[in-house]
């Protein structure tokens, strides 16, 4: 079975602009990295643990802040590239990306160094537009906003 991960996207109207709220990976591999690896904060769950309660664990543990919206509409589950499937709730809410304070996880670096280093999950979120998120976010998960985007011109149509 797929690896499985579950995650919100976090939005708000900013001047009836569309903003979506992504996170960046944290660590040495990405330190230099930006365009495609911006990601929706989430993270895997256990098969016996609820995806939509994982999902709001997973914002509070990469971000170090409370989810404060509360409608959560799931959106279609997507595959990345490496196979993990992602279930995702759009919500709208505010954030302050400046005050962001992620968990830390410890990982080899130098890769079979023997040394051990804390990682933060992520290093930095933002507020980006639909056409920035295009840009920043995991191919995979263009879909997610897209998706968002289109719901909420249904409703307002």
């Amino acid at each position: 079975m797929p690896k499985q991960s579950a995650g919100l996207l976090l939005y708000r109207l900013n001047k009836n602009e569309l903003q979506v709220f992504l996170v960046h990976p944290g660590g040495p591999y990405y330190v230099r990295k930006d365009d495609g690896v911006w990601s929706i904060p989430k993270g895997e769950y256990a098969e016996d643990e609820e995806p939509l309660t994982a999902a709001k664990r997973e914002f509070e543990e990469e971000t170090g802040l409370p989810v404060n919206g509360s409608i959560f509409v799931p959106l279609k589950p997507i595959k990345q590239k490496g196979g993990k499937m992602v279930h995702a709730w759009a919500v709208e809410g505010n954030a302050d990306h400046e005050k962001i304070v992620s968990n830390t996880f410890k990982m080899e670096y130098p890769y079979k160094s023997g040394k051990w280093i804390d990682v933060p999950e992520i290093d930095r979120a933002n507020w980006f537009t639909v056409e920035e998120a295009r840009i920043k976010i995991n191919p995979a998960q263009i879909a997610l906003i897209e998706e968002l985007r289109d719901l909420l011109e249904a409703q307002n149509n």
